[in-house]
């Protein structure tokens, strides 16, 4: 039996996939690592075909055309053997002494017919030349060593969002729910984690540093500049996770406060970088997607659009778009992403 499929989607990740793969491999038989090559034009088939030669009854490796990375997912998804999913980026990695305690914890899940629909866990910013390794954590928020639901749930901080690096979904859920990402768009990653949400019943929490996410290269989706040049994108996530539900209909009233707060951080990410674009263009997307909202769910536009958040980014003219991204700046280094 696998109890955890882990999916690695690449696209010319040569030079960094293996620390990925080796950091999952002392899970041994209990996973399965599927290796998803995404159309690359480099070794990275070669490498994936390389570590499924070696370790057959473990890794996989699934070769598409170039889809981008929720289609990888989607890939990794439809063929996942294993009871919960989870992505790993192939420049990112794990901790091992926590893969093994997660492990168990699935296992004991297992054996005594508690599976939950949803395993959250620590995740750290392996920041390029940052000596103190940023850690988001969760401790002040969910309970711990139980299985709760979301009326359970703490007041998130800004920071502490559940984002993919912290999430284990169950495999069936995911299913269920019919989640499939958008081909060839970046920022996907955050339709992954809030469209399952209201699917979810049953919550658990591990206080374990698990996930490792790398920042620091100058090629990455999260590098400021790239994202400002991606601002479209942006936009058409935030769009898509605005058109999802209407959240009047979200019972769990713990459960529709996150899921607003969500969205507000995405009209916050969204209006930010058409504000530091600094192109006419942009601050026109940026207007027109605040009128997208109030259009598709006027009560939770209110809520966003005069909470801290929406009232800084939409401060007027050009001493407001200053202040604004000075708040952005702040928050970029308390935070610690880009």
């Amino acid at each position: 039996m696998k109890y955890i499929t882990f999916t690695i989607p690449c696209y010319n990740s040569e030079n960094y996939m293996e620390k990925a793969i080796q950091s999952i491999l002392p899970a041994g038989e209990d996973v399965e690592i599927l290796i998803v090559n995404d159309g690359s034009s480099d070794g990275t088939e070669e490498i994936g075909r390389k570590y499924a030669r070696e370790y057959p009854s473990i890794i996989k490796v699934i070769s598409k055309e170039n889809g981008g990375h929720g289609d990888a997912v989607n890939s990794g998804l439809s063929q996942a053997a294993g009871k919960y999913f989870k992505v790993v980026d192939s420049d990112d990695w794990v901790d091992g002494e926590s893969l093994l305690k997660i492990l168990e914890k699935v296992k004991e899940f297992d054996r005594e017919g508690t599976d939950v629909d949803m395993l959250v866990s620590n995740y750290v910013y392996e920041k390029v030349g940052m000596e103190r390794k940023k850690v988001i954590h969760y401790r002040n928020v969910l309970p711990q060593n139980e299985v709760f639901r979301w009326e359970d749930i703490g007041s998130f901080h800004l920071d502490q969002y559940i984002l993919m690096h912290s999430v284990m979904y169950r495999t069936e859920i995911l299913r269920l729910s019919q989640l499939k990402l958008p081909k060839h768009t970046f920022y996907v990653d955050n339709i992954y984690v809030y469209y399952p949400l209201p699917h979810v019943r049953k919550l658990y929490y591990m206080d374990v540093d698990f996930y490792r996410y790398f920042i620091g290269r100058e090629d990455q989706s999260v590098n400021e500049k790239i994202m400002i040049s991606r601002v479209d994108q942006q936009i058409y996530v935030t769009k898509s996770m605005i058109s999802m539900y209407d959240l009047r209909m979200i019972t769990d009233k713990k459960l529709r406060k996150y899921m607003i707060n969500y969205l507000a951080i995405m009209m916050t990410v969204s209006s930010i970088l058409c504000i530091r674009s600094k192109n006419a263009e942009n601050l026109e997307k940026k207007k027109e997607l605040w009128i997208y909202l109030r259009q598709k769910d006027y009560k939770t536009f209110l809520k966003i659009r005069y909470g801290i958040l929406g009232q800084t980014m939409n401060l007027p003219g050009r001493s407001g778009r200053k202040v604004s991204s000075m708040a952005y700046s702040v928050a970029r280094r308390l935070i610690g992403f880009n």
